[in-house]
């Protein structure tokens, strides 16, 4: 066979593959698998032997509700809320469980899946009457504070970052440079404001200020949510804070903003005090063989964020606005 027949013959070929595909994934009757699957969520010992439990469990990375479903190495991971609410349905059948240590290291997130995952542990705190310890790595700024409010007690690292009290959002404005490079849009719409987030204009006064409003009205539910939680706290003291600014663990203490200062085996033997029984087991959930299982290892990557998500094709679930309690320094 001579060599220009060798290449006829393998275009066809690779032409006859692409047939065979679209034939199968159009009749619906075939499933071709493309990874692994969701494995089930298990119970790991960190340490300790006695049968009452403390629960770890990692709050890692931006906080957000999308769908995040991607591959990492063999475990096909959930997104924050998504996984967040497995865990809380899979500690509520466990009545050994005594106290949640969330091991705290985000700048934030969305507005609405801090406010889930807030609710979800507090729901759970209150429902199964367990005691809630938020200990801070790296990072507990905006979403990540929020989140902690349902902690009865917060316990930073000494180099840890807290705060970031506010609300930030974000729109990308292409007027000009759409006006440079000669392209114009033209919108029918139903009302003046209906597209008032397009990238291709400008707000005008009145669209700012209700823009604005809606900020305001998230900013004023963090700064409620802190003061219903930080007894120690009245709501000018509060407002006074909440002004963007992180601040070091010794400065969160001195503002009362957390309660002690110190280092993750500090904090689990301070549990371990304070619920009277220094033989409680420290435990934490995973579906990766791989996991290493130590208080400080993480469960997955963290997940990525776009905080200027801009899709030139136009798809409408990256064009929507993200309100957003995070850090953006």
């Amino acid at each position: 066979m001579s060599y220009i027949s060798k290449i006829i013959l393998g275009i066809k070929f690779r032409r006859a593959l692409i047939v065979l595909a679209l034939i199968i994934f159009s009749s619906g009757c075939a499933t071709i698998n493309l990874g692994p699957s969701l494995g089930k969520l298990e119970e790991v010992t960190i340490e300790g032997e006695g049968p009452e439990k403390i629960l770890l469990v990692d709050v890692d990375g931006v906080i957000n509700n999308q769908k995040d479903r991607t591959f990492s190495g063999n475990t096909l991971s959930l997104g924050m809320v998504e996984k967040f609410r497995s865990i809380i349905e899979k500690a509520e059948k466990d009545k050994q469980i005594k106290a949640l240590l969330i091991k705290m290291n985000s700048p934030g997130g969305t507005v609405t899946a801090s406010d889930i995952i807030y609710h979800l542990l507090k729901t759970y705190k209150e429902k199964n009457n367990v005691k809630i310890y938020v200990h801070v790595m790296d990072l507990a700024a905006s979403g990540g504070y929020y989140i902690a409010m349902a902690g009865d007690e917060i316990i930073a690292h000494p180099t840890s970052l807290i705060g970031s009290i506010g609300v930030i959002a974000l729109k990308v404005n292409l007027k000009d440079l759409m006006a440079k490079i000669g392209v114009n849009w033209e919108i029918v719409k139903s009302g003046d404001k209906k597209d008032f987030m397009s990238p291709f204009r400008s707000f005008t006064k009145e669209e700012r200020d209700l823009f604005q409003n809606t900020i305001d009205r998230f900013h004023n539910r963090f700064v409620t949510t802190i003061v219903e939680n930080r007894s120690n706290l009245n709501r000018p003291e509060v407002q006074g804070l909440a002004d963007g600014r992180v601040f070091d663990a010794e400065q969160a203490k001195d503002f009362k903003l957390i309660d002690h200062i110190g280092y993750v085996p500090d904090t689990i033997q301070r549990m371990r005090s304070d619920l009277n029984n220094l033989n409680l087991k420290l435990v934490t959930y995973h579906r990766s063989n791989d996991y290493q299982g130590n208080i400080y290892s993480q469960l997955q990557k963290p997940t990525s964020f776009n905080l200027v998500n801009l899709d030139l094709g136009f798809n409408p679930n990256t064009l929507s606005p993200y309100f957003l309690y995070i850090w953006a320094p």
